[in-house]
């Protein structure tokens, strides 16, 4: 009886244990403010295998759309989609590139969709002046995380998931800043180029060969237990890359079970190794402020650091001087 009584204990010891190793592992970490934690799981829930567990999204990003266009690709479907990371008073920048080179009616025959993308603010009365600029433009996507400079990652898996979503027949995205000047005619027709085959796994930008910063004042700074790698892989600085419209579904889903970071372009390029995506350098996106010059901003792609007045300047000089030799 006692040899009984035993071995019932020691089996039942080794249960529980087993048990609780299983659920120790799956426990999902983040460090973003806003973000949601997965609910706890029940040992008692039926139909769910310790398989199932384990290969539950570290990252579910389980936020629902305050502000949504679905329908944005419905009727034509876009050469490009431009995901453009914004905060909410920068109203002046958002109105400049709708005026200037996001404008999506600047190219007769190709469809250009143009979206801003915010999280959510903690001041009600700014998140009600989106939700109205809003309702007249109709280009604005909002998520419920907090709408701030740690969860700039989450802002692009939500661009990310928006392409996957609601235009996955698009041909190419672009993501980028509100302080930036894209020059159009040579991003759409030097390097895009509309009458060739759309490529696949294709991504391109300014590639930076890094690794983390460690001191704790910089603005780049990143903690060792976050990142104990001393390289970043290849990545695309986030003032502007361009990307085939495949890679955004490969790199949302790639996301979710990949632990977050708070530097939105070397997270990118973590989802990229993973992928087995090679980032092409392109010297035509420029990560810095450059002073103007008409036959400068004609071999250009990207110009970071641009003001809303100095967006409308630039576009209204290169606009009006197509004819000019350099």
């Amino acid at each position: 009886m006692a040899s009984k009584v035993s071995c019932l204990y020691i089996l039942t010891v080794v249960c529980w244990a087993s048990a609780l190793w299983y659920l120790s592992i799956t426990r999902p970490t983040s460090s973003y403010t806003g973000h949601r934690q997965l609910g706890s799981i029940s040992i008692a829930r039926k139909n769910v295998s310790f398989g199932n567990i384990r290969t539950r999204p570290i990252n579910p990003h389980s936020f629902e759309f305050l502000i949504n266009e679905p329908n944005k690709c419905e009727k034509n479907v876009p050469f490009l989609v431009i995901l453009i990371s914004t905060t909410h008073k920068e109203f002046d920048a958002r109105q400049a590139i709708r005026e200037t080179w996001g404008d999506e009616n600047n190219f007769k025959g190709i469809k250009i969709a143009t979206l801003f993308l915010l999280g959510k603010n903690a001041d009600p009365v700014l998140n009600q002046m989106v939700e109205q600029e809003s309702q007249i433009f109709h280009d604005i996507i909002v998520e419920d995380f907090i709408d701030s400079y740690h969860n700039l990652t989450l802002k692009t898996l939500m661009g990310m998931r928006w392409v996957a979503t609601f235009c996955s027949k698009a041909k190419y995205v672009m993501k980028t800043d509100s302080d930036i000047f894209v020059n159009m005619d040579n991003l759409i027709y030097k390097l895009l180029k509309p009458n060739t085959k759309p490529r696949r796994r294709y991504f391109t930008g300014y590639v930076i060969n890094g690794g983390p910063i460690r001191d704790v004042r910089s603005k780049w700074y990143m903690p060792r237990d976050l990142y104990p790698d001393s390289n970043y892989p290849p990545f695309c600085s986030g003032t502007g890359y361009i990307f085939s419209a495949d890679v955004a579904e490969l790199i949302y889903k790639t996301s979710l079970h990949t632990r977050l970071l708070h530097l939105e372009d070397v997270y990118v390029g973590l989802c990229l190794r993973k992928l087995g995506i090679h980032p092409f350098q392109n010297s035509g996106f420029n990560h810095w402020k450059m002073a103007y010059s008409l036959c400068r901003y004609r071999r250009v792609i990207t110009v970071h650091q641009i003001t809303p007045e100095e967006m409308h300047r630039i576009w209204n000089d290169m606009s009006s001087k197509k004819h000019l030799r350099c």
